[in-house]
Parts: C-alpha cells; structure tokens; sequence
C-alpha cells in the first residue's frame, strides 16, 4: 500500500497509519480534525463531500471533523471509525485520482505539520493511571521496602487509596489481590506535547523522623507511559467483557506521567497531579493489529473475567531522551516496549468496568510506568538512578540523578513493519524553575 504524498521510509507516519488529532493553522486558528500523513495534515474538514458520497454511514461528517476534539467521533463506535481508515487510505493511495489529481481540492485539503499547531485530541473527562509494570513495581518495591517485601509472586499487597501499593507486615493479615492496580488522576493537568512542565512545590522530608519542609521537588522525574482513549463507553452498571475490549478502545498514545519521588513517604497527592504530558496524534487500534503479539506469563492464572486466550500485548519500541539545560545534544536514556507490560491494555479497561464503572469517549488510561528486565529498559530515572544513588553522565562532563531546570525529555514510539513504520511522533516536554 502506497500513497501519492512522498512519504519518507523513516516516516512515523505513513499510509499503514493515518493517525488522528486535532490541529489549527495561523490561516485558520479554529481547532478541527486532521490525520496525519509523511510530514503533512490532510483537513478532514476540506473533504467531507467525499465522505458523504462514499461513507454514507458517517452521518454529519461536516459537523463530526469540525470539533475541537476527537469525542463525537470516538462515540460513534468501532465499525464507523474503521470504514473511516478505510475511505482515508483508499483516497490517500496513489492509486486513486480523485483527491491526488485534484489541484484545487488537495491545496485545500493538506497542511504541511511544521505549519500547524497541535491540540489535545480530546476532552477528557476522567484519567485513570494503572501499575500495570511488573518489572517497575519491583524495582520501586525494592528501593522502599527491601527485596523481601518488594513483589510477591501472587501481587500480595494492600491497596491503598492510589495506585502505589503499600505493603504491610507479611507475618500479619493481608489482602491477596491479583488485579491491574489504578488510580484516578487529574484530567485538568494532562497537556499536549511540547507544553512546558512547572517545577512542583510541596512538603519534602530531607531528613528521616525529623519534621518536613516545604519547597520544590529535588527528585522530578518523568515515567516512560502509553495510554489509550475510551471510544463508545459503556452503561453504569455494565461490564465490558475481554472479548469485547477492543471494541472500545480508539486508539493510543504515548504518555510521559511526570512525578515528584517525595510523594514517598508523605503521599502520592502533590506528586502525581501537577502534569501529565501525552503525544497529540491518536494510533488507532487498527493499525496496530499486526504487531500483536504476546504478552508475560500471568503467573497464577487471573481471575476468569480478565483470562484469555488471544495475543493482548502490542510490539511498540519506546525509547526515552533527555537533554540537560547545558547541554545542546540528547541522550538516550532507556529503550523500552509496550509488550513487557504484565497487564495488558484489555485487561486494564475490563477490571475498570468489572464493578459497573462507566467509561465515556474520550476518558484516557494510563499503563503505568513501562519497565524492562534490563538496566537499559528502565522507564523512569528513579530506577535509572537507583533513587540518585547512581549519577548519569552528559557529555562535557554534566551529571544528572533527576531532572533539573530547563531539562527537555522527548518519548518517541513506532512499530517496526516491513517497509514502513507505524509511529507515535514524539512526546516533549521541559521543566521550568518553580513559582515563587
């Protein structure tokens, strides 16, 4: 499959793909929906004609693709968003003549993305951020409880009222849970790429028993995520089933979760809420069906409404950047992938929906931090770092433990096919010095 739009072969963003998001332009700076193309935006507002002559099924296509975000068309459900990517590629392939032989309609319907601004794809009315890592959540368990407390093989731990486990006396009573651990975060903070971060304050505990001061954060960190957008939601009450998940999720992005290490031992309040960064392009489910593959062994069996016997877990290649503020170059600090995830994207919004919870179009969930087996697959510079006790180093001799001032981080993720690439684009943000 190719398409009359050059399209670089180190493109994150070829035909295979057709990413969606929302965009504006100094020419028009109304918010309105565009999917990404090589390095161009085709205006999904230029061709609705053509989407109420060969998608008669999209109802209103003018009024869905002229929103300031992704909700009406998320709720339309599975089989409309597919016949959608279908229409966009057959019209988007070389060869099809009528939008590629159209002079007037394609100066109309293409927008070069370095001319563009982009916006959150969508509205979101709730977030909820798993721990769904195995590998993080022992390293962190290491770290503040020791290696005897660290991770059972059963996930034995108590749940606490966020999503860092809080592990009690093993010789004591306990609660044996075997579920995606979550919490609910703040939707007001989540920003779109390229939006700079503030430096959070709040209470720190520089010395132990001692009382706790107030000031910045001196361990910010980012955590290396991916999350994925509700599409049609489900009743109060209901449960959506692990055979029916996919059916309900849009698509994904990346996701860089900004945290304050001090929430430990004080509490997770101030440092999880102050920003939450994702990419702006939406990868839909479709696309990245042929790189399912299988995820860990669930060892025991999970429950019987979150077992299956289908591949669940997504080859998608993470990699993390970071640029001191002296610095003018980044470095790679980790190589991760979606697929070393112990619970998978379905089972995530299966068990948010087990005790009736109802999703909506647009609500988006957090993995939790992606973690590897190696050192080099590490997803936060908490684990990097060992907690600071391990420095990294930049060139000119520049140490980092966390991230400091005027320090930039870039996420970047893609699917390796064969010829092409199925991307994320890149997830960016930098720190600012905090308010006085």
């Amino acid at each position: 499959m190719k398409s009359f739009i050059q399209i670089p072969f180190d493109s994150h963003f070829p035909i295979q793909n057709l990413p969606f998001g929302i965009f504006s332009t100094q020419q028009n700076p109304t918010p309105r929906v565009g999917v990404a193309i090589g390095d161009q935006i085709l205006d999904l507002t230029a061709i609705t004609t053509l989407f109420e002559e060969h998608v008669p099924e999209l109802k209103d296509p003018s009024n869905v693709f002229s929103q300031s975000s992704l909700n009406s068309f998320m709720s339309l459900g599975k089989p409309l968003w597919q016949a959608t990517r279908r229409f966009l590629q057959n019209i988007l392939s070389n060869g099809n003549p009528k939008l590629r032989d159209n002079d007037q309609l394609r100066q109309k319907a293409f927008v070069a993305q370095q001319a563009a601004k982009m916006h959150l794809p969508a509205q979101i009315g709730d977030y909820t951020d798993f721990y769904a890592s195995k590998e993080h959540a022992t390293n962190v368990g290491v770290m503040f409880r020791g290696k005897d407390n660290a991770l059972m093989p059963n996930w034995l731990v108590f749940i606490d009222s966020f999503y860092i486990v809080r592990y009690i006396n093993l010789k004591k009573k306990r609660s044996r849970v075997h579920l995606p651990v979550g919490y609910h975060g703040r939707s007001s903070s989540i920003v779109v790429s390229g939006t700079d971060i503030v430096r959070p304050c709040g209470q720190r505990l520089p010395v132990k028993d001692q009382p706790p001061i107030f000031g910045p954060s001196v361990k910010l960190d980012f955590e290396l995520e991916m999350a994925f957008f509700v599409g049609s939601g489900n009743k109060p009450g209901e449960r959506i089933p692990i055979d029916q998940a996919s059916q309900h999720i849009f698509g994904l992005v990346l996701m860089n979760d900004w945290s304050a290490w001090e929430y430990v031992p004080l509490g997770p309040f101030l440092g999880k809420n102050f920003g939450t960064t994702i990419s702006p392009w939406v990868v839909m489910l479709d696309a990245l069906e042929p790189f399912l593959t299988n995820g860990p062994t669930q060892d025991p069996t999970p429950l019987s409404y979150l077992e299956h016997n289908f591949p669940s877990a997504y080859d998608i290649q993470l990699e993390v950047k970071m640029k001191p503020n002296e610095s003018d170059s980044f470095k790679t600090l980790t190589r991760s992938n979606l697929k070393y995830m112990y619970w998978s994207l379905k089972q995530q919004l299966v068990h948010h929906t087990v005790n009736g919870c109802n999703m909506r179009p647009g609500d988006l969930c957090g993995t939790g931090t992606i973690s590897g087996r190696t050192e080099d697959s590490r997803g936060s510079l908490l684990e990097i770092t060992w907690n600071g006790q391990n420095e990294i180093e930049f060139e000119n001799g520049i140490k980092r433990k966390f991230i400091e001032d005027g320090d930039e981080i870039i996420l970047t993720g893609y699917c390796k096919g064969e010829g092409y690439l199925i991307g994320f684009g890149e997830c960016t943000g930098k720190i600012l010095p905090a308010l006085q």
